[in-house]
């Protein structure tokens, strides 16, 4: 018996040698060789490709979703809010005035005759957005840079910030005309951000539009036709959307139908700086980034934006410019998203939507305005 098992674990030690031994008759040691570890390596790296671009889409799609539903909280509150008061909160409330004069508390701009208290839409519908916290931590009455609210006005708010947002969710402080930092009364002002902005209209009334100034208004889109007002310091003259500055709009005012126009949309902070808190008289809005038709803009594109066209804003052929979502003027006054191919909007009747990159320019114009009776085709979305 012993020397059976001995010659059967001899005969096993030969075949196992015999299955070690190459064709060249050279004994090969265990383990891979360096082309099966690179064959094994490029095999990881091409499923690592496959899988990381639907990880990625799987997560936008999630931001996607955050950002639709945040909209739609923002639509809902404007909603409660018109129930509460009978309309819909202003774009930013300005000491009302047709000369430009005004108490030196308010501030005022005497450019664009901007001035205090400031509070814009967006703090209007804190109290309807489960804000309650924030809002009751506010002194409305008073100035929003007042410094009994200091402390409110630089609160970061989730509901007001996009996901796919990628210039920051960070407070901000407040910047003059040079892009430094502007103070009132010897100090600073840092607002709460937000990646949502009002709509305006198609035309844009801020800047020297705010004064006593005469401004040009496109009456027909499709001819360019337009005609001369005087402003006096009603923005309400120009603007034709329902956000502007002390606006009172009503479910009855938008004429064209809540469904068809256009209420708030995305503007990313990778382009610029925007608050859910209100306009500060001598601010201005600076781009993060040059393009050919981009540059600072005046308060009011702290919380508005608008659709094109309008009076005096010409291309460099001397059209006028219709900019929809993501259009590359990237003004700090339009709507830019950092979600790919288009971006949200949310309507009058709190529905939302996703406008894509390449949406008609005329069907864009035509959901920004809330009375000029244009049909729009919703085949061109």
């Amino acid at each position: 018996m012993r020397y059976t098992t001995s010659k059967a674990l001899a005969i096993g030690d030969r075949a196992r040698l015999a299955s070690e031994t190459t064709a060249t008759g050279h004994r090969r040691d265990a383990g891979f060789t360096l082309v099966e570890l690179l064959v094994v390596i490029a095999i990881i790296g091409v499923l690592v490709g496959l899988l990381l671009p639907a990880v990625q889409a799987a997560r936008e799609a999630a931001r996607r979703m955050s950002c639709s539903n945040n909209l739609r909280q923002i639509g809902l509150a404007a909603q409660n809010y018109h129930s509460a008061y009978q309309r819909f909160p202003a774009g930013y409330v300005s000491y009302a005035t047709n000369s430009g004069n005004a108490p030196a508390s308010v501030a005022m701009d005497p450019v664009t005759w901007d001035a205090g208290p400031g509070w814009g839409w967006g703090a209007g519908l804190l109290p309807f957005a489960e804000a309650t916290a924030v809002n009751d931590s506010l002194r409305f009455d008073q100035p929003l840079w007042s410094p009994a609210n200091e402390a409110g006005i630089s609160a970061t708010l989730p509901f007001f910030l996009c996901p796919s947002a990628a210039g920051g969710d960070a407070p901000f402080r407040v910047q003059n005309e040079t892009g430094g930092q502007l103070q009132i009364n010897g100090r600073t002002i840092e607002l709460g951000r937000t990646h949502y902005v009002a709509s305006h209209g198609q035309e844009s009334c801020w800047g020297e539009c705010g004064s006593a100034a005469t401004g040009v208004v496109f009456t027909n889109i499709y001819t360019s036709e337009t005609k001369t007002i005087t402003i006096d310091g009603d923005a309400g003259r120009v603007a034709d959307g329902p956000f502007y500055r002390n606006s009172k709009t009503r479910f009855r005012d938008v004429l064209d139908g809540t469904s068809n126009t256009i209420f708030f949309g995305e503007h990313t902070s990778t382009l610029s700086d925007k608050t859910w808190v209100g306009v500060v008289p001598g601010a201005f809005t600076h781009p993060r980034f040059e393009s050919p038709e981009n540059g600072p803009d005046a308060a009011a594109t702290l919380t508005l934006v608008h659709a094109g066209p309008s009076g005096g804003e010409l291309d460099i052929t001397g059209f006028p410019i219709i900019h929809p979502v993501n259009f590359p003027t990237y003004h700090v006054g339009q709507m830019v998203s950092d979600h790919p191919g288009g971006g949200f909007v949310c309507l009058g009747d709190g529905s939302v939507r996703f406008i894509t990159d390449f949406v008609d320019l005329y069907v864009w114009a035509e959901m920004s305005s809330m009375n000029e009776g244009e049909t729009i085709d919703w085949e061109k979305l």
